[in-house]
């Protein structure tokens, strides 16, 4: 791999989820210098194309989540400058981001996902929301989870358990997108899995499984120390932890990802693992699943953090 000169992270941005952000860029930042890489962070801001432009050898990772962050256009415009970075190419992001469209992507791959259905906020407004909204439990059942059509950290996704909970689920998730996924809730063993893809085969990480005292991994639940408890590798059979890093493998690959991504699953009562999304720039902050799954698998965070850089250095 190539000699690093620099990395910029790239963090914070005017996403919900700039917090997050923030807290992973940082993270990232203070391991890369563990192992002597020259780091800086920067916002995503006007005076970002100038900062990259005063290194010719500068690597960008890419720690931003949300909109801009995630759906490929931050990285659309690094390919127009001509600045390698860590991560998955714009229109990969593009499909991952998008939950109906890569639910359809995963799914004609092979891989099972919730039944749903997606509309927009104003055909609600024109169908009589009352109706509507009683046609698609009636298909659906309860419960449910009402989620924004695109975006991360739980912002917006609702659990309806009850038909009079689905329209302020709905006015919720219209707070952060326009269009609302609304999928059945498959009861059962939360976990996710991380891929890690230096160039050669992607590699499954150990499944973390998550148990949220709340009983919702909520936004709260996902950031707050102590209020989830993580256990990795997850306490499924062996059989079903190989499905499960199957199905990450095969959604990393078929939403055509690259260097790392998370894929978000439910395994049900019957050991059937249902993908729920996957993501792109997997949260690193000390509670994020992505660093407990590479330590649990015995990788030095650092370490792991320079190769992809030195690895986005030699793709560009």
């Amino acid at each position: 791999m190539s000699d690093l000169d620099r990395v910029v992270v790239l963090a914070g941005g005017l996403s919900p989820e700039r917090d997050v952000s923030l807290r992973s860029g940082h993270r990232i930042a203070e391991a890369l210098r563990r192992v002597d890489v020259e780091v800086s962070v920067h916002d995503v801001d006007a005076t970002l194309f100038a900062h990259l432009a005063a290194d010719a050898g500068v690597v960008v990772f890419p720690v931003l989540h949300g909109v801009s962050g995630e759906d490929g256009t931050v990285r659309e415009v690094l390919e127009l400058a001509g600045v390698p970075y860590v991560g998955a190419a714009p229109q990969a992001c593009r499909f991952a981001f998008d939950k109906p469209l890569a639910k359809a992507i995963v799914s004609r791959a092979g891989l099972r996902t919730p039944a749903s259905v997606t509309l927009p906020r104003q055909v609600f407004h024109d169908l009589g929301a009352a109706a509507l909204s009683r046609l698609i439990l009636d298909k659906l059942g309860l419960p449910v989870f009402v989620k924004p059509r695109a975006g991360g950290s739980a912002f917006g996704v609702t659990a309806v358990r009850g038909r009079d909970e689905l329209a302020e689920a709905l006015m919720s998730c219209f707070g952060y997108h326009d269009e609302a996924l609304i999928e059945l809730a498959v009861s059962g063993t939360e976990i996710t899995v991380g891929v890690l893809d230096l160039g050669g085969e992607p590699v499954a990480l150990p499944a973390v499984e998550i148990v949220p005292d709340s009983g919702v991994y909520d936004y709260t639940a996902r950031y707050t120390p102590g209020a989830t408890e993580f256990f990795c590798p997850a306490r499924l059979p062996a059989a079903v932890l190989a499905e499960a890093a199957h199905a990450a493998l095969t959604a990393h690959r078929a939403l055509g990802l690259r260097d790392l991504s998370r894929t978000d699953m439910i395994v049900d009562r019957d050991g059937r693992v249902h993908v729920l999304e996957t993501n792109v720039a997997p949260g690193m902050t000390d509670t994020s699943t992505f660093p407990i799954a590479l330590g649990a698998a015995g990788y030095d965070f650092g370490i792991v953090c320079r190769d992809l850089a030195a690895h986005a250095a030699d793709r560009g």
